[in-house]
């Protein structure tokens, strides 16, 4: 069953851009990755400083082996993110 991730990031106040460039690299790398048939962020148009990344894997193996890949990764840049991101897993079903 493929597996759906909302992940909702705060940049910290006036660093919206900067953060989200920050992740265009990192969404072309985790793309690559074997079972990622998603991985990408959207900049609020209403509140530049809060991003939605959404992922779609094929399931939850591939996300797993993500998890892993994910702890070898260099963190983002210092002070381009605000406390409170969040993140909701769905199982993808397809409703249209």
């Amino acid at each position: 069953m493929k597996v759906r991730l909302v992940v909702s990031i705060n940049a910290a106040p006036g660093k919206g851009a900067e953060l989200a460039q920050a992740f265009r690299q990192r969404c072309a790398d985790v793309a690559k990755e074997p079972g990622c048939e998603q991985f990408e962020v959207f900049q609020s148009v209403l509140n530049p400083d809060k991003l939605a990344l959404l992922e779609l894997w094929s399931d939850q193996a591939a996300l797993d082996a993500h998890a892993k890949v994910n702890l070898t990764r260099a963190p983002m840049p210092p002070g381009l993110r605000a406390e409170g991101s969040s993140r909701e897993d769905y199982q993808y079903n397809l409703t249209r």
